[in-house]
């Protein structure tokens, strides 16, 4: 693969910065934000959460659909995504507010997220009275917490303190062409600066096994990737039958893209040309820095919620088609395929790859734009999905409502 080639010999022409400011964590981490968030541990509560993000809007509700009516895996999966999303370093302090007869109990929550020593305060609506009381206990806890966080400061860290999730939606043919090998030159740079970079979307990998398995540190590894994209091709087989080889949107096919493989192709580049060290659950946060490859979804939202639990403290999605949504408390560095969907989009998007197939820059130009960009959302910087507000949180949802 030239494309991949070529960008991990330009990476040690960037430049050479090699820190951020961010927020110590008390598990020794570095938050790029310092939210705090209110996450309903059940849907039934999230009115609730929105009543006290009224009073209180300096906070970060997060609202979901699930906490009960689920078992065996999606039940594990539910708890861990709601549990390490409160742990992910760009929440300084979180409130769960439960229900009270879930099966997904604000206590157990609040309890994980005690044991990284991090502010954590929980009730459930039933216990204190109603939805009125508890907005009232609400707003009086996160005003408290706001008043602590208000007074740290950023202080400078490594790269290796951080964690960067790559995410692509939206696809059309030239994402894989400008958007995606532009990025995979920005991985294979914070690896080599001891950082680590998380590639999910195990639908849009099928057809890549053999390409990913030579990557991998070792042979377990190898077998996991392989598994797991295994897996994502029998879903799409036992759903789609004979169409399973389009597991595409229409947009990507609108774009010029013909099949799954063509996707997953230019979905893979995003991850770089540097080993894999690890195969990962979805939402379960890496042991190993460098290049780790998580289980997940091809849908977009699904797939955001799962890399901001894993820990990443900043996201890079790259679009074809153009797709505006970002996440609650993780920054989405927007990077677009194409200039005529970028001068379309613009108040959404904020890298153009476009200018590669224009002419008018090269691989190694964009992605030392994309370098730039990553170091200055990393130290506060606002993208255009922050600025207009999208916060979008789905957990991935693999079995039946019971």
């Amino acid at each position: 693969m030239p494309i991949i080639w070529f960008a991990r010999i330009e990476v040690a022409e960037m430049e050479e910065i090699a820190t951020f400011y961010g927020f110590a964590r008390a598990d020794g981490r570095a938050g790029i934000r310092n939210h705090v968030a209110v996450i309903p541990s059940v849907a039934c509560a999230n009115g609730v959460a929105a009543a006290i993000a009224k009073e209180v809007p300096e906070v970060v509700p997060i609202y979901h659909g699930q906490g009960c009516a689920r078992g065996g895996t999606d039940l594990e999966l539910h708890y861990r995504t709601l549990a390490n999303l409160a742990v992910n370093p760009n929440i300084a302090a979180v409130l769960f507010v439960g229900l009270g007869c879930e099966v997904i109990k604000a206590e157990v929550l609040a309890e994980v997220v005690s044991r990284l020593q991090k502010p954590v305060e929980h009730f459930n609506i039933q216990e204190v009275g109603g939805s009125r009381r508890a907005k009232e206990r609400g707003v009086e806890t996160v005003g408290k917490m706001l008043r602590d966080v208000s007074r740290q400061e950023r202080v400078e860290f490594p790269l290796s303190a951080l964690t960067l999730g790559l995410e692509c939606g939206g696809s059309d043919a030239f994402s894989g062409v400008t958007a995606n090998p532009s990025v995979g030159l920005i991985t294979d740079w914070l690896v080599e600066k001891g950082g680590t970079a998380i590639l999910t979307e195990s639908t849009e990998m099928i057809g890549t096994g053999h390409i990913l398995e030579r990557r991998a540190r070792n042979d377990e590894v190898g077998a996991r990737v392989v598994s797991m994209i295994g897996e994502a091709e029998k879903r799409a087989q036992e759903i789609l039958g004979p169409f399973a080889s389009y597991v595409i949107a229409p947009g990507n096919m609108d774009g010029g893209m013909s099949s799954i493989r063509e996707k997953s192709l230019g979905c893979i580049l995003k991850g770089g040309s540097t080993a894999i060290n690890q195969a990962i659950d979805y939402a379960e946060m890496p042991a190993e820095k460098g290049l780790v490859i998580m289980d997940g979804p091809g849908y977009d939202v699904e797939s955001l919620a799962g890399v901001a639990a894993a820990g990443s403290q900043l996201i890079i999605f790259t679009t074809g088609r153009g797709n505006p949504i970002g996440f609650p408390v993780v920054p989405v560095i927007k990077v677009a395929s194409t200039s005529r969907m970028y001068e379309r989009m613009t108040d959404d998007m904020d890298i153009n790859a476009g200018a590669i197939s224009d002419g008018a820059s090269s691989i190694p130009q964009v992605g030392q734009q994309i370098f730039d960009t990553l170091l200055e959302v990393a130290s506060g910087r606002r993208t255009c999905a922050e600025r207009l507000g999208h916060k979008e949180f789905v957990p991935w949802r693999i079995g039946p409502v019971m």
